[in-house]
Formats: structure tokens, C-alpha cells, sequence
């Protein structure tokens, strides 16, 4: 369903896949990915919003890492893996990256010129500093880590921002969510929904956390978000 293209920055080029949906022009969504890479899941869920009638886009942002890396959440070498990469990230670069692709799915001749963003764990950060650095129409962030720590630039945040938090989310403490919370509810440009019960990873399939009721429901008000705010 999917194809390749080919985002370009000063620092260099990267690949990125690419869904399209049966009717064009529309609005583009970014993925945004997990630690894993633009593995199966990424790709899944950039399909999926193609069929949503979504021009969907997954950049592939460990590309100073490691170009086209791919791995699953099923071994504890893969995770080693994964989390080395996650260290070895730098979310500044990686906005910058979102900022690109984002240029670059805009002026596509598939995109209406409306563009949002979702990302997942890391990716769940970086929607959120997108909202906060870039020109993106709306974002959507599914458990993001660390954005308790960047609490300072909500006071840049223009766009519509969507949270997603796992309340037994494992890498993101209560302590955190607190914080998040109480910093980010009362802007009127941000919606949040907590999932009781719920850990980290809870929309992803196939994972340990996998939990089909409380991802198909954050997936429908993701959709309405994005519905709402760039159709």
C-alpha cells in the first residue's frame, strides 16, 4: 500500500514512508515513531490513516543513527537495541527532521495543505514539541516520555494538542503525570484523556501492553481531533 520517499535538510536526506488515500487532495498526518523504528507497527498505522482518507507520512528519524532500522518489541536484544538508539537520539535534531518532513508532505500534490502529527512514546515527545516549535495544524501524543521535563515550552504552544496518557504507564511516573497535567489542562488548545489501568505501549499491537478496547478508543478520538482540526 505504502511507498518510499525521500525527505532533504541541510544535514542531508532521509527516507520516509509513505500511505495515500483513495481521494486526494487531503490532509497529511505525520507518524511520528516509537524507539522500534519505521518497523511493521509504524507502517500499519500510517496505512491505517490512509484508509481513514488521511495522506500519512513515517519519516525515519534514526536516520544519523542508523538509516532503515526496524525491530520489534518481542526479544530483550531488540530492546537493548532500541533503547541504545533512544540514548543516542537527539529530540533537537529530530524536531527539525518533523519540521522538514512536514515542509515536504505540505506542498505534495496529494495534500490539501492541512498537516497534523502523532507520535507514540518517544514519538509522543516529539508530537508534543512539534506542536510547541513547528507550523503543524494539530498534534496528537500517545504516552510521551519526558515531556514532564519540557513542562517551560507549553507557553509556545499555538496549535491543538491531543494527550493520550497510560495512568500505569511504566517509563512515565504519576509523579509526571501530575506535572504534565496541571501544567497542560487548563490551556484551552489542549485535550487530555487517561487510560486507568493502562500501561505504556497500550495502542501498539501485538505488544505486552496491547489493550484493544483502550486503543480503539484512543484511536477514535485521535481521528475526531483530526477531523475536527484539519478537514
Amino acid at each position: 500500500m505504502g511507498e518510499q520517499t525521500t525527505i532533504t535538510t541541510p544535514d542531508g536526506s532521509f527516507s520516509a514512508y509513505v500511505a495515500r488515500p483513495a481521494q486526494a487532495p487531503t490532509a497529511a498526518v505525520v507518524v511520528i515513531q516509537e524507539i522500534f523504528g519505521v518497523n511493521q507497527v509504524m507502517r500499519e498505522i500510517t496505512d491505517g490513516l490512509a484508509g481513514q482518507g488521511f495522506l500519512a507520512v513515517c519519516p525515519d528519524l534514526f536516520w544519523r543513527i542508523e538509516p532503515g532500522i526496524q525491530l520489534t518489541d518481542q526479544s530483550e536484544a531488540e530492546w537493548q537495541k532500541a533503547f541504545g538508539l533512544f540514548n543516542a537520539f537527539d529530540p533537537e535534531t529530530g524536531v527539525k527532521d518533523i519540521a522538514a518532513t512536514i515542509s515536504t508532505i505540505r506542498q505534495d500534490p496529494g495534500c490539501s495543505g492541512k498537516v497534523g502529527a502523532v507520535g507514540f512514546c518517544l514519538g509522543g515527545l516529539l508530537a508534543y514539541l512539534t506542536a510547541t516549535r513547528t507550523d503543524v495544524d494539530a498534534a496528537v501524543a500517545y504516552y510521551g516520555v519526558g515531556i514532564d521535563s519540557r513542562l517551560a515550552e507549553a507557553a509556545s504552544l499555538k496549535r491543538p494538542l491531543l494527550m493520550h496518557i497510560a495512568e500505569e504507564d511504566g517509563f512515565v511516573p504519576k509523579e509526571a503525570q501530575v506535572k504534565i497535567i496541571a501544567a497542560l489542562q487548563p490551556n484551552p488548545l489542549v485535550e487530555i484523556h487517561t487510560y486507568a489501568g493502562r500501561d505504556h505501549g497500550f495502542a501498539r499491537t501485538g505488544g505486552q501492553h496491547y489493550d484493544a478496547a483502550a486503543a480503539q478508543q484512543a484511536g477514535e478520538r485521535s481521528l475526531a481531533f483530526f477531523r475536527k482540526h484539519l478537514v
